[in-house]
């Protein structure tokens, strides 16, 4: 993928982005809403092993720059059945509450429907009201509600919210 959009990039990660991918994955505050609150505990090495997977078939890790700086990482993954996973971090703070995640968020929509996905599905915590009211605007339909569905690495119970977006329930909100 790679997409440039308004100052905005999304590029597929390389391995020259191990070492600020890392940086982030083991930053317990950026981590914390996907249940790591003391980080992965990973090192670049082990995420250059990872990419090696990433495709276009599969899924892939994304770089998301503004301005020609590193501010976040997004990511799909292939679920068979035409249908695609999302993920998205701004994980720069100062980079957060600008409406960005709404941008990249309908930029990375856009590309994967116009790539052959007839659905895209994410999850995200339930304390997260914040993402769960800009994947509503998008037109995110609601699925379900995971009380106590996932225990983080502090062992407290975390609940989830599951949601789905076709392309004629796509609100454009941004572009």
């Amino acid at each position: 993928m790679f997409i440039v959009y308004n100052g905005v990039v999304i590029r597929n990660a390389g391995f020259q982005d191990c070492g600020q991918l890392a940086e982030w994955w083991n930053d317990g505050d950026i981590m914390a809403h996907a249940g790591f609150p003391l980080g992965l505990g990973i090192t670049p090495e082990e995420i250059a092993g990872k990419l090696t997977n990433d495709s276009d078939k599969s899924g892939r890790r994304l770089i998301i720059e503004y301005g020609g700086v590193p501010i976040g990482e997004a990511n799909y993954r292939n679920k068979g059945e035409d249908t695609a996973e999302i993920g998205i971090k701004i994980c720069e703070r100062s980079m957060q509450n600008k409406g960005l995640g709404r941008l990249i968020l309908s930029l990375i929509i856009k590309y994967l429907f116009g790539h052959g996905y007839g659905k895209i599905v994410l999850d995200t915590n339930l304390k997260n009201t914040r993402a769960q009211h800009v994947y509503e605007l998008l037109g995110f339909k609601k699925l379900r509600v995971n009380i106590d569905s996932w225990t983080d690495q502090l062992g407290q119970k975390q609940s989830s919210v599951d949601y789905e977006l076709k392309p004629e329930d796509l609100n454009d909100y941004s572009i």
